[in-house]
């Protein structure tokens, strides 16, 4: 009987909708057994378990007649053909119908103690004023719309705007060069551009508007510039700019959202490529949007009445997914960060989780490693008891940096999800929840595949490595909703990268190792991996062995020709602290590395340096310490997306001093 019951909660499970109970707030928990049946029936019928998840969770104008449609080596499969509905209504008026004065949006402003609290109701008046301003002034569906602007409650107002009138947004970070920029818009064929005045970031100014007239010089296709004011300081208007909180405030505050196809592009995204020429990675509505709410809810554990601070930007996949769509999607309340984790003081993080009773917080192992390195005392000084769920996203977390967030930041009592995704899949595909409940979390793994996503490793002649405790080529069997449909203008370059070096799979471009267990680990790109002596060595093991050592917050390692072995290990290492035993620390780097991995791995040069060179959204920029190792620091390239390019000349000073120690020892 008690066998019976059992089936019977698993049947009925299988039968709903994953997300049945998003729209009345239900809880994101599993019932025991659940997760285990739900990617069952994903793997034996995924057309049928994402046709129950999209009918449950997201509001339909017209159904979908087919859940999916096969495409040719697996790219750019097609989902919920026939289905038409609008992304903004689906974020927007369907809360602001039962719930108009929950809050949405809390803007974490620059100043700390200045929080903006935004209500769905104002939310949605925002968006319909500013999409009725862009259809005034000549956009429409399928026009391309730039947005170049800091974090705020009008740039999510921006995205949604172009989602209502069905036009395609790609945002570009704040904090790209007027070059970069110009070549997204020429790219994207951008129509119009929604910017700031200035931006505010750090306590610094952030000049947005000079580096949009700089970048619009060279885009004819370029018709408007609508301008916002973030600062009072005055800017200079020309031919191409309007004012745009002047324009919404006379526009009508009711905009009749399109209906839109579930295939049609919501947004384009760039991220860089291989050959150094960004990629517009393109996102379609429908399948997007579902896969960016149920990663959010579940992988989260995100409840209704929840306050969600991801501290990502909105120009890159991470606030789109995990700031904007998922959350508003799920009627939740949503963190806009504006600053940075050590304005005023590295204590920043945790006064607003104080403040703001935060009680999922996502963020970037690069950022946890800073604030690691100020020491407990800046988290200790808060309260952050209304943490419940802590998330690391960006890059794989080294285990000291996740002993601290969890230990430290999380008192041991919160969940901790390193998740693995890319802008390519849309969300969050490996990441210790969802899970059966109280399933073992193993410090610093992403561990288990997330609904549908079914991972293979594979060998280097592509065929599956079977069984567990092996390492190989990170592949996906089978498409989901959120993966990306193509690249703008180059479908044939998203069939190569993806789809030619593993024919019928996905290839990330990720190693990974497969536990005992058969849980899964990210050991670094496949583009970072060394071959020594025979050896394939991902460059993300040598650095997660080294940040073991206590002195040592950060590391960077890059291959670079070795005579003998082929290829050998570089690393830069950053110190808590300067000192004089140096010397001993490398010796206790390479004994570490030795110890943890092999005698092969261990680095044949290691460089202290003060810093390592970092985009503005954290990630290391590696190529610029190879063309320092391999003396081609006359061709550095564009250097302009380093939150301090001054940095490379540090290193490149740091280098020169080694190489003449060495060379005169």
């Amino acid at each position: 009987m008690a066998l019976a019951a059992v089936r019977a909660r698993v049947l009925r499970s299988l039968s709903r909708s994953p997300l049945a109970a998003r729209r009345c707030g239900g809880s994101a928990h599993l019932p025991p057994g659940v997760y285990g049946a739900w990617q069952e029936r994903a793997a034996r019928d995924p057309a049928a378990f994402w046709a129950d998840a999209a009918r449950g969770a997201l509001r339909w104008d017209s159904p979908f007649h087919t859940a999916r449609e096969a495409a040719p080596a697996g790219a750019g499969a097609r989902w919920f053909l026939g289905g038409r509905l609008n992304v903004s209504v689906n974020c927007l008026d369907q809360h602001v119908e039962k719930s108009p004065d929950r809050v949405a949006l809390i803007w974490e402003r620059d100043e700390p103690g200045t929080a903006v609290h935004v209500t769905y109701r104002e939310l949605l008046d925002l968006t319909c004023r500013l999409a009725n301003t862009l259809k005034k002034y000549g956009i429409q569906k399928g026009d391309k719309v730039a947005i170049y602007m800091s974090v705020s409650p009008l740039s999510v107002a921006a995205m949604l705007a172009c989602a209502r009138i069905g036009a395609v947004h790609t945002v570009v970070f704040a904090g790209f060069s007027a070059e970069s920029l110009a070549g997204r818009i020429m790219d994207s064929e951008c129509k119009a551009v929604i910017t700031y005045n200035q931006g505010v970031r750090g306590g610094r100014i952030v000049e947005l508007k000079m580096t949009v007239d700089e970048a619009v010089k060279n885009c004819p296709s370029v018709k408007h510039v609508f301008v916002a004011q973030r600062t009072d300081n005055k800017t200079q208007m020309g031919d191409l700019d309007v004012p745009l909180e002047e324009e919404m405030a006379k526009a009508a505050s009711v905009c009749t959202p399109e209906s839109m196809d579930s295939e049609d592009m919501l947004f384009m995204l760039y991220t860089s490529g291989s050959t150094g020429k960004p990629k517009g990675i393109v996102h379609t509505q429908a399948g997007y949007l579902l896969y960016a709410a149920l990663t959010h809810k579940y992988v989260f554990d995100y409840q209704q009445g929840d306050v969600f601070g991801c501290v990502a930007d909105i120009g890159w996949i991470t606030g789109h997914s995990y700031v904007v769509y998922g959350p508003l999607c799920n009627g939740g309340t949503t963190v806009l960060f504006e600053s940075t984790p050590v304005y005023p003081d590295p204590g920043r993080y945790w006064e607003m989780v104080q403040r703001l009773k935060i009680n999922q917080f996502y963020g970037a192992p690069t950022a946890i490693r800073l604030l690691l390195n100020y020491g407990d005392k800046w988290v200790k000084k808060y309260d952050r008891s209304s943490l419940k769920t802590l998330g690391s996203v960006g890059e794989p977390i080294n285990n000291e940096a996740w002993q601290w967030f969890y230990h430290v930041v999380g008192e041991g009592r919160c969940t901790l999800v390193d998740t693995w995704w890319q802008t390519e899949t849309g969300g969050i595909c490996i990441a210790p929840r969802p899970s059966e409940e109280k399933a073992d979390i193993i410090p610093a793994m992403a561990m288990r595949p997330f609904f549908g996503i079914f991972p293979v490793l594979m060998d280097e002649d592509g065929k599956v490595l079977e069984g567990n405790d092996v390492s190989g080529a990170l592949c996906i069997t089978q498409p989901w909703p959120g993966l990306a449909r193509t690249i703008y203008r180059d479908h044939q370059r998203f069939v190569d990268t993806y789809f030619k070096a593993y024919p019928g799979y996905y290839f990330t471009g990720d190693g990974a190792y497969r536990t005992k267990e058969g849980y899964y680990q990210i050991t670094g790109r496949m583009d970072d991996v060394i071959n020594i002596s025979g050896h394939r060595l991902g460059t993300a093991e040598i650095e997660d062995a080294m940040a073991d050592h206590p002195d040592v917050p950060e590391t960077a390692v890059i291959g670079y020709p070795h005579e003998i072995k082929g290829e050998g290990a570089f690393a830069f290492v950053v110190l808590k602290e300067q000192t004089a035993r140096i010397d001993h620390v490398k010796e206790e780097l390479k004994t570490i590395v030795a110890t943890k991995i092999a005698k092969y791995a261990v680095p044949d040069h290691i460089l202290v340096v003060k810093r390592l060179p970092k985009t503005r959204s954290g990630k290391i920029m590696r190529r610029l310490l190879r063309k320092v190792v391999t003396e081609q620091s006359s061709n550095m390239g564009d250097v302009t997306t380093l939150d301090d390019p001054s940095v490379v000349t540090e290193i490149l000073d740091a280098y020169q001093k080694y190489k003449k120690e060495k060379s005169s020892s």
